[in-house]
């Protein structure tokens, strides 16, 4: 087991970074320190972590991940063992609209931050990437550490470059890295541009329901704590160097899913939710299929995902259904629907 006694997340303030440190600081497991180092754009929200942020063993610093100086600095001062990076952009739409911003956070932030630990031999980089990074798949079989890599969209080119990078520098220079990839995370505190917060939002105001295409893509669904507790796994037993695929063994087509989405909202009366369904243009290169085998994540790590769909998709409902300001983010009642 690597020392995990004091963190840098970047990203933190994000869905799935807020997500994992909100576990860590649940979890009896860890009695480490939290630096959460987060630029807080569009998709970073400090409220995710309320009821935490007066943490004795969490700081936040605000700064973007191009700032090496910056980052060098707090990794010495803050005497950092172990950096987990999840800032990044990741909405493909926004990537079609311009790429630019996508190889400025997801590869040059992602070299700075590598140059910043390359300096600091003992700190050990966990790289999160995602399923996309590998393309498209057909109707049968799953993506798994080796599979070859296959991007089709701007933002998986952008986070397949970032894999490269670590990889290269696990290699040249001995940095000390793990790199997991997971499929499509939900939950509390997930952006609104997103399919599920999206569909969620719509269905509440009753307004049309927007799927791509005739809604046949299909992915794999991951519950964000389960993502959150994968990478602790990873963080205390993952092998230097490893490669590890977070899958969540759940495949819908995005029609499937909107049509649970709607039972679970609206079960008394369904036909007036899926009256709002519209079929709309497909996005270019939109993808067919992802799916990830964590066979390698089972057996070696002995994890897999705790929460059925269905829990899931309620707790996320459930949160979402509540005026911002009384959403729960406390250390005691985040758990919705437990």
């Amino acid at each position: 087991m690597r020392p995990t006694a004091s963190l840098f997340v970047t990203g933190g303030a994000g869905f799935i970074g807020s997500a994992f440190i909100r576990y860590l600081l649940r979890s009896p497991d860890f009695t480490g320190r939290i630096l959460n180092y987060d630029l807080l754009t569009y998709a970073g929200n400090l409220e995710f972590l309320k009821g935490f942020h007066t943490h004795p063993r969490y700081h936040f610093v605000q700064g973007n991940i191009l700032n090496q100086p910056l980052v060098e600095r707090l990794l010495l001062e803050r005497e950092i063992d172990t950096l987990v990076h999840f800032a990044a952009e990741t909405h493909v739409d926004r990537s079609i609209a311009s790429a630019q911003p996508f190889i400025e956070t997801n590869v040059k932030g992602t070299l700075s931050l590598l140059e910043a630990v390359r300096k600091v031999p003992h700190i050990h980089f966990h790289h999160i990437s995602t399923d996309e990074v590998y393309g498209s798949l057909g109707e049968s079989g799953a993506f798994n550490e080796t599979s070859p890599y296959r991007p089709n969209s701007p933002y998986s080119a952008s986070k397949a470059a970032s894999d490269h990078l670590v990889r290269a520098f696990t290699q040249t220079y001995g940095v000390s890295t793990t790199i997991s990839h997971c499929s499509n995370n939900y939950g509390p505190c997930q952006n609104g541009e997103k399919l599920i917060p999206l569909m969620i939002r719509n269905c509440l105001k009753k307004k049309p329901l927007p799927i791509y295409g005739r809604g046949a893509n299909i992915r794999d669904w991951l519950y964000v704590d389960d993502h959150a507790e994968a990478i602790w796994r990873i963080l205390q037993k993952g092998k230097k160097g490893g490669t590890y695929a977070i899958g969540g063994k759940t495949e819908l087509s995005n029609l499937e899913l909107v049509h649970l989405l709607i039972s679970l909202i609206h079960p008394e009366n369904p036909r007036d939710l899926h009256s709002l369904i519209r079929f709309v243009q497909d996005r270019p290169g939109h993808d067919f299929r992802y799916a990830l085998d964590p066979s390698k994540m089972e057996k070696e790590l002995h994890w897999q995902p705790r929460t059925s769909l269905k829990e899931g998709l309620l707790r996320t409902i459930r949160w979402y259904s509540e005026p911002f300001s009384m959403r729960s983010f406390s250390r005691r009642k985040f758990l919705i629907g437990k």
